[in-house]
């Protein structure tokens, strides 16, 4: 029989620390996806209970993604100024007023108000959780900790889903009243205060991030988090003083403290971070999430099949991410983008040829044999190599690859972009579906996935066990 020496059951210990306040931040992923699905349940039953037309419809369901985006490019700078801890309460309570707002909505007007002021807690969630995550998890375990992001990600666009079909289903339809008198998408916005409730109360008990403390002087309180989360291999004395060291050479060239460059207005390095995360929604991912429905029913399903079909989709999303979770750490960051980029190309290029051979259109589109069957492998195909890389790995990069001192406002502006393309995608995808099929719309995607393979070979910086103290070296040296 193994036993642990009294060292090593302290070290697993400190890492099963990090791994519970990963998780926590991770929280803040959960409300990320939930609120990005919970929308899709609703929106028949607001588009009628307010007798909407397309163009508001369309509003409402996206104008969340601009809040998104907002969110993502203050929270970043807040989070320097109090604390990632104190922005991530202001992110829950954020969301957790919207929600009960948007439950009691009365126009269509109140209620994407409500939504746009939901998008800005999830941005600011969306930005401080891998900012977190990196600054408190050991090196050795950086990337396994900041993929539980996207892990609560594909989860809280799972439990959405569910969410939303069980209260439905309960109802006899989404326009249905369910309980006190309130329709069933009533309570599809309100089972969200749980979530965000849940992330508040996490947030309030977690530490505060050591490399926030040291930037403010607090390096007693900063030595307790790092002990507690590094173990005792780690000399904590010699961690605080690289801290140290990075903000006196941020100080000494006060050019790296600001997001502010030669190339465009913006440093490299950060330019890097916004295209990667354009990148990341130019593939098109969130067209089969959004917009599944048309690719399903012209393989051959019909409409009350839907959403079994996207569960799948969506369970197999949560699926892969375990294997980001299980390789990033020993395969590298890089290796895994390219095989995502390379993945995804062929994926997105075969669904493109399949759709050429489609007939009709709209909700008659339809697909004959093989190529529906290889329109169907090729989205799963597409979802799986998207979901075990660049799904986890772009917000495990944008957490650990820029400078201590611009991090978090860095994190900010590239998360900001994710969602502004996010909101691009989403809103030019219907109008060229209804313009071209869509077979051009995949063929676009496909040739974003081949350009951002080219882009991770030329730009991005492999971040596999370095210390953050020594990323600015790294992260400067491709850019």
């Amino acid at each position: 029989m193994s036993t642990s020496t009294p060292g090593q059951a302290a070290a697993h210990s400190a890492h099963r620390k990090a791994t519970a306040l990963a998780t926590a931040a991770a929280v803040g992923g959960f409300l990320f996806g939930f609120d990005s699905s919970v929308i899709n349940g609703a929106v028949d039953a607001i588009e009628g209970q307010f007798d909407l037309n397309s163009t508001v419809t369309g509003l409402v369901v996206a104008i969340a993604l601009l809040g998104c985006a907002l969110g993502a490019w203050s929270g970043g700078k807040l989070a320097d100024r109090w604390g990632r801890t104190h922005v991530m309460v202001l992110g829950a309570v954020l969301f957790f007023a919207s929600s009960i707002l948007s439950a009691i909505a009365w126009s269509a007007w109140d209620l994407a108000l409500w939504r746009f002021m939901a998008g800005v807690g999830i941005g600011i969630a969306s930005v401080i959780a891998p900012a977190y995550i990196a600054e408190i998890a050991p090196a050795v375990m950086r990337g396994r900790l900041g993929s539980l992001q996207q892990l609560a990600i594909t989860v809280g666009i799972f439990a959405a889903l569910l969410s939303d079909q069980i209260l439905a289903t309960v109802a006899g339809g989404a326009a249905n009243e369910l309980w006190f008198g309130w329709e069933a998408w009533r309570w599809m916005f309100l089972v969200a205060v749980v979530p965000a409730a849940v992330y508040g109360i996490l947030a309030l008990r977690m530490p505060e991030s050591p490399r926030y403390l040291v930037t403010k002087g607090r390096d007693d309180e900063a030595r307790q988090v790092l002990s507690s989360v590094l173990g005792p291999d780690e000399d904590v004395e010699q961690r605080v003083s690289e801290i140290h060291r990075s903000i006196a050479v941020d100080e000494k060239n006060a050019d790296l403290g600001s997001l502010k460059g030669d190339r465009f207005g913006l440093k490299p390095i950060v330019w890097v971070g916004i295209v990667m995360a354009i990148f990341q929604q130019f593939v098109g991912i969130n067209v089969i999430f959004y917009y599944s429905t048309t690719l399903w029913q012209a393989v051959g399903f019909d409409e009350s099949q839907a959403f079994l079909v996207s569960t799948i989709t969506s369970v197999t999303n949560v699926a892969v991410t375990f294997i980001a979770i299980a390789l990033i750490d020993k395969v590298g960051r890089r290796p895994l983008l390219l095989i995502g980029s390379a993945g995804m190309a062929v994926a997105l290029g075969l669904m493109a040829v399949a759709f050429t051979q489609a007939t009709g259109s709209g909700d008659s589109l339809s697909i004959a044999a093989p190529w529906s069957g290889i329109a169907l492998v090729s989205a799963n195909a597409f979802v799986v190599f998207f979901g075990a890389t660049w799904g986890p790995l772009m917000w495990v990069l944008l957490g650990e690859m820029f400078p201590n001192r611009i991090r978090a406002a860095a994190l900010g502006v590239g998360a900001a972009a994710n969602w502004i393309a996010n909101f691009a995608i989403t809103l030019t995808f219907p109008p060229m579906l209804d313009t071209f099929g869509p077979a051009i719309p995949y063929l676009m995607y496909a040739i974003f996935a081949v350009l951002s393979f080219f882009f991770v070979l030329g730009k991005i910086p492999e971040t596999k066990g370095v210390e953050l103290e020594d990323m600015a070296g790294e992260a400067y040296k491709r850019a």
